[in-house]
């Protein structure tokens, strides 16, 4: 057993992770940073879930980019094949859950 801390992990870069399980093929990390992430489509669905402060969420659906504000606490689904950006505002904490080896 081990506990993992959402409020105060840090990484020495961003998008830096901790593995928490890898339950047959689907992962669970820790992921902390300052920077956006980069545009891209997952090969399988994605759950992002907020931990600790702020992250703008951009997303196209059709072509068309929208944008919402992820608080601490809210859940963010991509749906396989959704192109999807994460902007912290400054610091975030999120648990992501994906299939291994996804982007």
């Amino acid at each position: 057993m081990k506990v993992f801390r959402g409020r105060t992990f840090k990484s020495d870069r961003p998008w830096g992770a901790t593995e928490i399980a890898n339950m047959g093929g689907v992962t669970t990390r820790l992921h902390w940073t300052d920077q956006p992430y980069r545009w891209h489509v997952n090969d399988g669905e994605e759950v992002f879930a907020v931990l600790d402060g702020r992250v703008e969420m951009r997303y196209r659906d059709a072509g068309i980019e929208h944008s919402t504000i992820l608080e601490t606490g809210d859940v963010f689904h991509a749906a396989v094949g959704a192109e999807h950006v994460a902007h912290p505002i400054g610091e975030a904490r999120i648990l992501v859950i994906e299939r291994e080896g996804s982007a």
